[in-house]
């Protein structure tokens, strides 16, 4: 039996992939949109092939926009440079923050698997959602997880998708609680931190949140897959 139980092994741990590899490997999900269309997606590293010759050194790289102007448009990227206030790495003591390689982990071997105890959550308001998100990522707006009589449907929905039942105005029941990421627009975005801040409040289990500090600038910025708004076409 002994024998049995370390073939086993050796053959689960032969398929198993190094959670680093996920960016080269892909990871397959699919993403349901507001609408009820679903969408196949493998997230990837999204690089042109004129990209990857590309010298790292302090002539291409450190210019005002960072990437120099002798560097082909394909591979460049411009964001806004926003006011937004600059969050820090921990925003709540006991709250894990995570980067795009456990968020990848955590889509392929979580909650595209086990709906039901973990969820990829997307803290923006909607109209950042529709524009584009992470595959897989479910919309639960900040704002929404704050009891307000004219929102009510919106409210039951949000912890609904959280695994929390409402049993009255500020009691809760975490019994069966997601172990969730929450995310927004980047390390400027106050949009996630104010959810993540919000169920704490309530009394949410700190060991069932975690927060990706990066959100869609990094991931974009990293050349990671999003999805778009003209894919939830009927």
């Amino acid at each position: 039996m002994k024998a049995i139980l370390i073939i086993i092994s050796l053959i689960f741990y032969s398929y198993a992939v190094d959670p680093i590899m996920l960016p080269l490997k892909g990871v397959k999900v699919t993403h349901q949109f507001d609408n009820g269309v679903k969408k196949e997606y493998l997230i990837q590293r999204e690089v042109d092939s004129k990209c990857m010759d590309i010298a790292i050194n302090v002539e291409n790289f450190q210019s005002g926009n960072l990437a120099s102007k002798n560097i082909d448009n394909i591979c460049k990227k411009t964001f806004i440079v926003t006011k937004g206030v600059i969050q820090p790495l921990i925003i709540i003591e006991g709250i894990k923050t995570v980067a795009e390689i456990e968020v990848l982990d955590f889509i392929e071997n979580k909650s595209s698997k086990n709906a039901n105890k973990y969820i990829l959550i997307d803290s923006r308001t909607n109209d950042w959602y529709q524009a584009g998100t992470i595959p897989s990522a479910v919309n639960i707006p900040y704002d929404e997880l704050t009891y307000d009589e004219d929102f009510e449907l919106e409210y039951e929905r949000a912890y609904e998708l959280l695994g929390v039942k409402t049993l009255a105005k500020n009691k809760y029941d975490f019994s069966d609680a997601k172990t969730a990421i929450f995310f927004c627009n980047g390390a400027w975005c106050a949009q996630s931190p104010r959810a993540i801040k919000q169920l704490v409040k309530i009394g949410y289990p700190k060991e069932k949140i975690m927060w990706y500090r990066g959100g869609i600038a990094s991931w974009a910025g990293l050349s990671l897959t999003l999805t778009k708004k003209q894919e939830a076409k009927k």
